[in-house]
């Protein structure tokens, strides 16, 4: 419930100072509101009063003019997130939120180069550092557009071949999680832009993720869309939710064709399942047809 000025006049006359400081506390309270999916993976919007700071387990996050601010947590995000949100007239709400924790496959892949799997080649690891860097900046993008309030949908409509927080095991050696969501359509399918944005990073040939696509939809939060046999964009083009950005190859560190979509806000790895319908009839019954 949101008190109004007129009631807590009418508070003033009635109780204590102290209750009316603990009724305007309240109302402050009420003023922030989170929707979203609080699970690792999950990403939240939230709102505030306008010109208020907002930090999530101490760490500063982006508020619009607004108000507004998002939140993301990682494949590995603990039980509980500590929220601060500090008003522009110095009241301060906190808030610990509760974040739902999520059991994970485990994939073998087998078959692999063996240069594929661990790279010793000092060539090798160079270019390896160098286009994680890349990457990394493309990632770095915190800007205030809002063009993830536009909602997401499929990049490809295809059977899922591999899904979020997937441990793989690669020849026989534990790597790191999966972090997206892997579609897997014949070589040459278009693929189209999730949401709107801005085209942070555009490269046909990385060692691991071959064609690589970065999309940046504002506030910390970008789409990756990886081994594409082509890349159609470049360095800084805008795109629409549905533009062609490239087409489904095979390339980088890739067993068989595929596009694998992952999803950054800040340093959190985000589900992008969690954000879109689920797959389409269509390709969900090519997927049991095939197994």
């Amino acid at each position: 419930m949101i008190v109004t000025r007129s009631a807590l006049r009418r508070i003033a006359i009635a109780l204590p100072c102290c209750v009316l400081l603990m009724a305007t506390r309240a109302a402050a309270d009420d003023a922030v509101r989170i929707e979203g999916n609080f699970t690792q993976g999950g990403l939240a919007i939230g709102h505030a009063a306008p010109g208020s700071i907002v930090t999530l387990d101490g760490a500063s996050v982006r508020v619009g003019r607004d108000g507004l601010f998002i939140l993301g947590f990682g494949r590995e995000a603990p039980a509980q997130a500590a929220l601060l949100v500090v008003r522009p007239d110095g009241v301060a709400v906190r808030r610990l939120l509760q974040i739902e924790q999520r059991e994970y496959d485990i994939q073998r892949i087998d078959g692999l180069p063996e240069q594929m799997v661990t790279p010793e080649d000092p060539a090798f690891l160079q270019r390896i550092a160098d286009e994680r860097a890349l990457i990394q900046a493309a990632w770095a993008h915190d800007t205030p557009s809002t063009d993830f309030l536009g909602g997401f949908a499929w990049p490809v409509i295809a059977p899922i071949s591999g899904i979020y927080g997937s441990q793989r095991i690669l020849n026989g050696e534990p790597r790191q999680p999966h972090y997206g969501v892997d579609m897997a359509p014949p070589v040459g399918t278009p693929v189209a832009a999730p949401a709107d944005g801005i085209v942070r990073l555009a490269e046909s040939d990385l060692y691991f993720t071959g064609g690589t696509v970065v999309i940046d939809h504002g506030f910390g939060l970008s789409s990756t869309l990886m081994h594409m046999a082509s890349v159609t964009v470049i360095l800084g083009q805008r795109v629409r939710q549905g533009d062609i950005v490239g087409t489904v190859g095979a390339t980088g560190r890739a067993t068989g064709p595929h596009l694998d979509w992952r999803m950054n806000w800040q340093d959190a790895r985000i589900d992008p399942q969690l954000l879109v319908p689920p797959m389409p009839a269509t390709a969900a019954e090519s997927e049991t047809s095939n197994q």
